[in-house]
């Protein structure tokens, strides 16, 4: 049995490491550490044309990020192990099992207090993604390294002109509901933009922080 701990203790808190070892030796998962990914935390597969269990998360998120997308796709792996394909990816077995596995870090204090209290209020109905619970992703963000550079879309004043990473171009407008109506410049077309999308700003106003 090998022990990852120390690779592992690199990217979440060092008292949790031991834990995720185990899991993946128990599991017999193959655990990899991905590049960043804008559209994914974390991926999970399940055993398939003479793979194992496989279990992606990306490198570049900050060390509770990185836990609870790692407990996320555990969870995945542990609701296929008892149930295959017949449930839901995000339904209410899933929920049961994220519950179960994360319980154990709670218990341990690993989490700073906002966090801790973030995670607790968003374990009465986790979600598909941790970005999809408002305040728990603010809770997190507040623990990565901060890029001068980007701003979320929330932050910006109505009208200030922003750019993705792909070189796209728009400009933000009001709010819809739980998201902000943005015109890409080029195109006209209107988009509904996530309050915590993160892009580069194209010009300068009076940010919230």
């Amino acid at each position: 049995m090998q022990d990852y701990s120390a690779q592992l203790s690199k990217y979440m808190p060092a008292t949790a490491a031991p834990v995720i070892s185990r899991w993946i030796n128990d599991s017999r998962c193959q655990f990899r550490i991905s590049r960043g990914r804008i559209s994914k935390f974390g991926d999970y597969r399940p055993p398939h044309g003479g793979h194992g269990h496989r279990i992606s998360v990306n490198h570049n998120l900050n060390p509770y990020a990185f836990l609870i997308t790692t407990v996320h796709e555990f969870a995945h792996l542990k609701t296929w192990n008892a149930y295959k394909d017949r449930v839901k990816p995000h339904g209410q077995e899933w929920k049961s099992s994220f519950r179960q596995l994360m319980q154990p870090f709670l218990q341990a204090a690993i989490f700073p207090h906002d966090v801790q209290v973030a995670i607790s209020t968003y374990m009465d109905n986790p979600a598909a993604s941790s970005c999809s619970d408002l305040n728990l992703f603010r809770v997190l963000k507040r623990y990565d390294i901060k890029k001068e550079d980007t701003h979320t879309v929330e932050q910006l004043p109505e009208n200030t002109v922003f750019a993705l990473k792909n070189g796209r171009v728009f400009q933000k407008k009001e709010k819809i509901r739980k998201r902000y109506r943005c015109v890409e410049v080029k195109t006209q077309r209107i988009y509904l933009f996530s309050p915590i999308a993160e892009v580069f700003i194209l010009q300068q106003g009076n940010f919230r922080q």
